[in-house]
């Protein structure tokens, strides 16, 4: 997060210098870093400052580059009535080491609001006033921004705190759900691993027992078609024996077997008019007929 803000104060030398900062905010574990970058405008050219800052026990700025700063040098820094012309113009000039501070009710710019007559008898004037009034101002502002600026610290420091706390403890919530499950798998494991074997065996005793009942069907099927086979066998040898008794045996000879070798040479000699043979094929029919009608009446 960052934070800007501008402030007017008056140095020893009566002018009014402006003083500008923005502060970032970084939060890295449980550590919180602030680098504020201070410019410092007056008659002179405007200047820039790097300042890091820490938290204390109480949450307050207190840490300027490394240097912790104790309330006793704090609270004489704010009740300081008479800073040196040197502070003053190493506030000017953006140089200083610690944190530029203001004046208060009775500070220097009070010396200087009062003219000087010639008998050096020192008498206020309206102008003096006024610049007192407009320095204290000055310096309300100051304190109420410093405040605003170390509450507005304090919360974010303190949400980054509970964000970081919020995450830290789901990640340790879920490390102990998992680990609490894998306790739980591992105490699990041997009753499994026990209730398995028992399984695997009851499963391998069913597999023999099934192995056995049908290698016994097999073989009771392999013997029955064996014996039906024999039967079988045996009485077809039976019924060809019967058959053979009743059929009685009888010899063919060829018909016509001039006639057929008489067309066949015609054939191979008249590979071109077929229609010679024609003759000898008539006679080849008639011949195969009037053989038909012989067995025909022989045997009918």
């Amino acid at each position: 997060a960052t934070i800007g803000y501008c402030i007017l104060f008056s140095a020893n030398d009566r002018r009014v210098t402006r003083a500008c900062a923005w502060v970032t905010i970084l939060f890295q574990g449980s550590c919180l870093e602030v680098v504020a970058l201070v410019f410092i405008m007056g008659g002179s050219e405007s200047t820039g400052r790097k300042v890091s800052f820490g938290m204390d026990e109480e949450e307050r700025v207190r840490v300027l580059r490394g240097v912790r700063l104790s309330d006793e040098v704090v609270n004489r820094m704010k009740d300081s009535n008479l800073p040196s012309k040197d502070q003053s113009t190493s506030a000017a000039s953006g140089t200083t080491s610690g944190p530029t501070t203001f004046p208060s009710k009775a500070g220097p710019s009070a010396s200087h609001s009062a003219s000087t007559s010639k008998d050096g008898v020192h008498k206020p004037t309206a102008t003096g006033v006024g610049h007192q009034y407009a320095e204290e101002d000055l310096y309300r502002r100051y304190e109420k921004e410093q405040a605003l600026i170390q509450e507005e610290l304090a919360r974010l420091a303190k949400r980054e705190r509970e964000a970081a706390h919020e995450r830290l403890s789901s990640s340790v919530l879920r490390e102990k759900n998992i680990t609490s499950q894998e306790r739980r798998k591992a105490e699990h494991l041997p009753a499994d691993l026990d209730e398995w074997a028992k399984e695997l065996e009851q499963k391998e005793a069913e597999l023999q027992r099934l192995n056995t009942f049908y290698r016994e069907q097999l073989n009771s099927i392999e013997k029955k078609n064996l014996e039906i086979y024999k039967l079988t066998a045996e009485q077809f040898h039976t019924a060809a024996s019967n058959a053979e008794l009743r059929v009685k045996q009888r010899s063919y000879d060829p018909v016509c077997m001039d006639l057929q070798s008489n067309i066949l040479k015609c054939y191979a000699e008249n590979k071109q008019e077929r229609l010679n043979c024609s003759d000898l094929a008539k006679e080849y029919g008639k011949c195969v007929s009037a053989a038909q009608k012989n067995l025909l009446f022989n045997h009918g």
